[in-house]
């Protein structure tokens, strides 16, 4: 079975969508190795496409098994192509046919044969355009519901995001497939435990209109104005044009010399990031996932999220909740658990045990147990 996967998502800085594009790919390859089943016959090729960005040392050593096929080409232009034009196909640029085109965005990459499969995140784009950019705004609001049910499969990460795929898009949910994402390899070889000071408030993630930054420098505020001892916040992830005035409003007033902003931090930087954490925060207005949860309960940090989206999902009991938009409650759970050692202790706890429900062996299986019946090739296989 010739499955392609689409790993243009992975190629630069892997933020959450990086993150599951690559560890989907290992995890498909881990599955061959150990013998699966379904799994036996599996030809994996990894596509890439860039003028400037070259698959990493790193990923390749990772990817060990599969086939990489880079081009380089004017990224823009192929996506112009592919979204107003469906061409070129596939199966021209990368001159060998497949039976599976897994796109890892909303939107189909154009092939002549074979199962197409494009995945949606969640549908943020859709309901709140004004918080997107690029491709995002330009292309998948007016695009995703023609490609999501002209798919053979959608994939998405989250019984949140099945959900809202079923009803907003018109997908049944018979082809629909949740993989969720699990633990990211370079987690799972660190070990876990508490900050060996102190430690600071971290937020994980895209400094985007979605995440929510300026209603957490307000509840941060609101921590530092009650209790002048607190630790220091820590704003780690990329920085986007919308992040200008909440970089501006952290180095000014009461928060000046509190802040830190951090920007895009890589994997390995990461774990040094968690483990100095005290605590981990994720106010977003809506998340498809959140995978910055999964790798702070995973690394015995306790989490406090928003009550949106799929954050509840992801954090079960093991955190903390808040609504986005009460800076006094995010307070006085940031508080809570920075002022209270045993609900820290127990949260660390509660969160470990989380993480271990969520498999990325377990969600390549079930991706590849959804393609079975649609795929002659996998289906005999079984």
């Amino acid at each position: 079975m010739r499955i392609l996967l689409d790993y243009r998502p992975a190629l630069r800085q892997r933020t959450g969508v990086g993150e599951w594009v690559h560890e989907l790919g290992c995890s498909l390859l881990d599955l061959r190795r150990s013998g699966e089943p379904l799994a036996r016959s599996l030809e994996l090729t990894v596509w890439t496409s860039s003028l400037r960005d070259r698959l990493s040392a790193a990923a390749r050593s990772d990817l060990d098994g599969a086939t990489f096929i880079d081009r380089r080409m004017p990224v823009r232009t192929l996506i112009w192509a592919w979204n107003r034009l469906n061409w070129p196909p596939i199966e021209r640029l990368a001159g060998r046919q497949f039976d599976v085109v897994h796109s890892t965005t909303p939107l189909l990459v154009p092939s002549r044969a074979g199962l197409k499969v494009c995945t949606i995140y969640d549908l943020d784009f859709l309901n709140h355009p004004e918080r997107a950019w690029g491709e995002m705004q330009r292309d998948f609001p007016s695009l995703t519901r023609e490609h999501a049910r002209r798919a053979d499969l959608v994939v998405t990460i989250s019984d949140y995001s099945s959900r809202q795929i079923e009803a907003q898009l018109g997908v049944p949910a018979g082809r629909i497939c949740v993989c969720r994402p699990g633990v990211p390899r370079w987690v799972r070889e660190a070990a876990p435990g508490p900050p060996a000071n102190a430690g600071y408030v971290l937020f994980m993630g895209t400094l985007e209109p979605r995440k929510n930054v300026g209603g957490l420098l307000d509840a941060y505020q609101r921590l530092v104005e009650h209790w002048p001892a607190a630790p220091p916040l820590v704003l780690a992830g990329g920085v986007t044009d919308a992040a200008r005035p909440w970089i501006d409003r952290a180095q000014s007033g009461l928060l000046r010399g509190r802040v830190d902003v951090r920007g895009y931090v890589a994997d390995l930087d990461r774990i040094a990031l968690y483990r100095g954490a005290a605590l981990l925060v994720l106010p977003s207005f809506d998340e498809g996932f959140g995978l910055p949860v999964l790798e702070a309960m995973a690394l015995g940090v306790p989490v406090i999220v928003s009550d949106r989206g799929a954050l509840p999902e992801v954090v079960g009991t093991a955190g903390l909740v808040a609504a986005p938009d009460d800076p006094g409650a995010w307070r006085a759970q940031m508080q809570r658990v920075l002022t209270t050692p045993q609900v820290a202790a127990t949260m660390r706890a509660d969160g470990l045990a989380r993480s271990r429900q969520f498999d990325w062996q377990a969600s390549a299986r079930r991706l590849l147990g959804a393609l079975a019946p649609r795929c002659p090739a996998l289906e005999r296989a079984r």
